[in-house]
């Protein structure tokens, strides 16, 4: 099956679902938009990674892990985001070292955080992007004069839609404790990171 190349948009924040942001991947040809919720700290990450002026004083983890990887001479060669269920994406690393090929499963906002990083394309399949893929409803001439903000209040409806599966507010702080081990034994970790971003705010009150 054909693949379809994605290039990193940007990273929006939702102001309906605290702590949730929506990160934008572009189909290369093509006018849809891949809308992926991520966590605050994948956001930051990922940030950090398109913004050069932005040094952090420390390595973050993804900085660290590639720092690895150079090390040893491994070599990220793509990204490909192969499965969408029940609104969670899952990701593959392929990586190439003399001569073989390996792939790695990984969350989709560490794959892209990582893809920045080394320089590599991002993929997706067509029936992905059929299904997730969305048309912003711009007016504009260009796409120049349609802002960051304009994208915002557009990729809003998705993160809405979103929270009818993560509406958290119905659940005590056990509970949450309980979901959050829960989807780490499922493997679940966009679900997870969701539910440690809400224990997060929640004990920081």
């Amino acid at each position: 099956m054909s693949l379809i190349k994605l290039i990193v948009k940007g990273i929006s924040y939702s102001h309906a679902q605290n702590g949730a942001y929506a990160l934008i991947l572009d189909e290369e040809i093509g006018d849809r938009k891949l809308p992926i919720v991520i966590g605050a700290f994948e956001a930051q990450s990922i940030a950090v990674a398109i913004e050069e002026e932005i040094k952090p004083p420390r390595p973050l983890t993804h900085d660290l892990f590639k720092s690895l990887a150079d090390s040893f001479h491994l070599e990220l060669k793509h990204v490909i985001i192969h499965k969408l269920v029940d609104g969670v994406f899952f990701s593959s690393l392929v990586w190439g070292r003399n001569g073989e090929e390996v792939v790695l499963d990984a969350r989709t906002s560490d794959a892209v955080a990582l893809a920045i990083r080394f320089f590599v394309p991002i993929y997706t399949y067509p029936t992905i992007m059929d299904k997730a893929g969305i048309i912003l409803n711009n007016t504009q001439e260009s796409e120049e004069s349609f802002t960051e903000n304009d994208i915002a209040d557009q990729v809003e409806q998705f993160l809405e839609f979103d929270i009818e599966e993560t509406d958290y507010n119905r659940h005590s702080l056990q509970e949450l404790n309980r979901l959050l081990q829960e989807a780490i034994v499922n493997e679940d970790y966009e679900t997870a990171a969701s539910l440690r971003d809400e224990i997060t705010k929640r004990e920081s009150k």
